[in-house]
């Protein structure tokens, strides 16, 4: 989250008014979208003087930005905790770990339903606004950091050998993911199950196959 910041928070009480910030910024996305977000409102809900706003954000966009990083870092982090504690047959089911997770947060986490790793979408499973796929980074786009930081999880816990076969078939699970889990959360605001069921099948048996 700091790498997107102005500056970073040296006190515990800086860093608890950047979370406070994030925390209304994901509660107003679902309460009013982006378009209607202002960087007023957020500073006004978590209590906070406004020029305290523009000390750590650049403006809506920013906040935004750190809050897709905070989603990813979570994501990431829940993903690893199931991992401690289930045995996976084969490293590609971990893919149905992985989906599993980013299910319960979009039904779950506040704003993750329109922003969740970058991309702001204007209603759930889109479309998005222009100009969002590269959010996290702007020479890349948001799936290829994504692909790249499940890459390190991966060859951090499932002991899988690094390589442009890794980097390539991730890539694809990620793009083939994020395309059936829009769809799924198109056809159901809460995600329709029999889509999310063909996204693990997918995504499962491509990897499989893939990556023996």
């Amino acid at each position: 989250m700091t790498s997107t910041l102005r500056r970073r928070p040296a006190q515990r009480r800086s860093l608890e008014r950047v979370e406070r910030m994030l925390d209304e910024c994901a509660l107003l996305l679902d309460e009013v979208g982006y378009e209607a977000l202002t960087t007023k409102e957020v500073a006004r809900r978590a209590e906070v003087p406004i020029g305290t706003f523009y000390q750590f954000f650049e403006d809506k966009q920013g906040l935004v930005r750190a809050l897709a990083l905070r989603n990813l870092d979570a994501f990431l982090t829940r993903v690893a905790e199931c991992l401690a504690t289930v045995t996976l047959n084969h490293w590609a089911d971990l893919a149905d770990l992985a989906i599993d997770e980013f299910v319960e947060m979009k039904r779950t986490t506040p704003g993750f339903a329109v922003v969740d790793f970058g991309e702001v979408l204007l209603a759930p499973g889109g479309p998005s606004i222009e100009g969002s796929r590269r959010a996290l980074d702007g020479r890349l786009d948001n799936n290829v950091v994504v692909a790249d930081r499940l890459r390190d999880l991966i060859i951090d816990l499932a002991d899988v050998p690094a390589g442009p076969e890794l980097d390539r078939a991730l890539l694809v699970a990620v793009e083939a993911a994020d395309a059936v889990l829009k769809l799924a959360f198109r056809a159901n605001p809460a995600g329709d199950p029999d889509l999310i069921a063909e996204c693990k099948q997918l995504v499962r048996r491509y990897l499989a196959t893939h990556l023996s």
